[in-house]
């Protein structure tokens, strides 16, 4: 390895492929850290009957379209299979099981990464590891009493995984509402908490080439609308995309209110109604995690200072995968393409100090 590479990216999921194929296009050098053992590890880290949230046709990556016909929503392992294609067929210079433990700005110029096999340093660093690294458990979770069974959406896999009993499952965003609608095939369950708007099913079958023109070109910070937008899902979580609520009245899914408190060892909600069940599923979303890059400025949400994904504070320090990073559609396979393209023609290379 050279003493100094110019751009390292780190994660490699859809995220950091679709940055090491435009540079590799523009002939430019890069080296890609993955933690896990394959490209897009984390996609098989999802319960098994996740589909993603946006037609084939959305789903493709620079370069390569997603294999299979329009209008069908692939699944995760679908996806782990076309990262790992993606990376071989062109190529990219991904190193698997390397856990980068600090990201420092070296006095010297350009970036220091820490890693087990020692030092790497960079003029360029692009950190593709997204915005939801930590599963976020309310601390009231504490206070359940031990024979609950309690898990967080990450862990959740299928129904055959989740003990015998009532389940309640705690936050209703998309993946809270498509994990009860799937468990009441099964088992007792109790949906809690107040439903994110709903992004129209109709709107995405019927009328696909509006749908996208709507999340990938209106709704971007670049409106004011859009940037409304990002604002409110910064502070109430993203909206339901593929599931509403009628959706899960039609599961026989029943509804709750926010988790007010737990009384002798049981949730109790705003409504003052207790809840009896055998297992607890948080649905409550991530966290970010950049304690890992030292002297990092974060915002309320605990995300870093950047426009577009260019740090305002680092130059020649990069994110992707940050929600609303640019637009509605830079959560989703979609919208990576163009957060990717603007990365790669505007981060500027560290200069010494």
């Amino acid at each position: 390895m050279k003493s100094m590479m110019d751009t390292v990216i780190i994660g490699a999921g859809q995220c950091g492929l679709a940055i090491a194929y435009l540079l590799h296009q523009r002939d430019e050098e890069c080296l890609v850290l993955e933690g896990n053992s394959e490209p897009g590890s984390s996609w098989s880290h999802r319960w098994d009957s996740l589909e993603l949230f946006t037609p084939a046709e959305h789903d493709g990556l620079p370069g390569s379209r997603f294999p299979a016909k329009n209008g069908l929503y692939p699944t995760a392992n679908q996806m782990v299979d076309y990262l790992q294609h993606y990376a071989r067929n062109f190529q990219l210079p991904v190193h698997t099981n390397v856990q980068v433990g600090k990201l420092r700005v070296d006095p010297a110029g350009g970036f220091e990464l820490e890693t087990a096999d020692g030092p790497i340093h960079t003029r360029r660093v692009v950190v593709a590891t997204g915005g939801h690294q930590i599963p976020h458990i309310p601390t009231v979770a504490e206070k359940l009493d031990g024979s609950i069974r309690q898990l967080h959406s990450s862990d959740y896999k299928n129904p055959d995984s989740v003990a015998s009993g009532a389940v309640a499952v705690i936050g209703f965003g998309t993946s809270g509402a498509q994990i009860a609608c799937e468990l009441a095939t099964t088992h007792p369950v109790t949906l809690c908490g107040t439903p994110t708007p709903e992004v129209p099913e109709r709107l995405i079958r019927y009328a696909p080439v509006l749908y996208w023109f709507l999340i990938h070109h209106i709704l971007t910070r670049g409106t004011p609308v859009g940037r409304k937008l990002a604002t409110k899902i910064g502070d109430h979580g993203s909206p339901l995309i593929r599931t509403s609520v009628a959706d899960t009245e039609a599961a026989g899914v029943l509804r709750a209110g926010r988790i007010e408190d737990v009384l002798d060892g049981a949730m109790v909600t705003a409504e003052g109604e207790k809840l009896d069940v055998a297992t607890v599923i948080w649905a409550t979303g991530f966290r970010a995690d950049f304690s890992w890059i030292e002297g990092l400025r974060t915002d309320a949400y605990g995300l870093p200072i950047h426009h577009r994904g260019i740090s305002e504070q680092f130059p020649g320090l990069g994110f992707m995968g940050l929600p609303f990073q640019y637009g509605l559609s830079s959560g989703i396979i979609g919208g990576v393409a163009r957060d990717a393209g603007y990365l790669v023609r505007h981060l500027a290379f560290s200069r010494a100090s």
